[in-house]
């Protein structure tokens, strides 16, 4: 669980605030250069999956990166 993780990380910054949004998944194919963002977290819920596709355009410009609100 990457919240769960990172949260136990940024213990160090005590005034800092960390929530979790919402969860799904990635899949990454790196020789088609594409990544599919979809389902959600059973604990979190379901993340805006079109703010996850637009961070990750900024980094993997040159990837055919969609999501879908469907499940697993």
């Amino acid at each position: 669980n990457v919240y769960e993780e990172t949260t136990k990380q940024l213990k160090q910054y005590p005034d800092l605030e960390v929530e979790s949004l919402g969860g799904g998944r990635i899949l990454h194919d790196p020789e088609k250069k594409s990544i599919k963002v979809y389902g959600y977290s059973q604990g979190y819920g379901k993340a805006d999956h079109q703010v996850s596709v637009e961070l990750l355009k900024k980094k993997y410009t040159d990837y055919d990166i969609t999501y879908s609100d469907d499940g697993y």
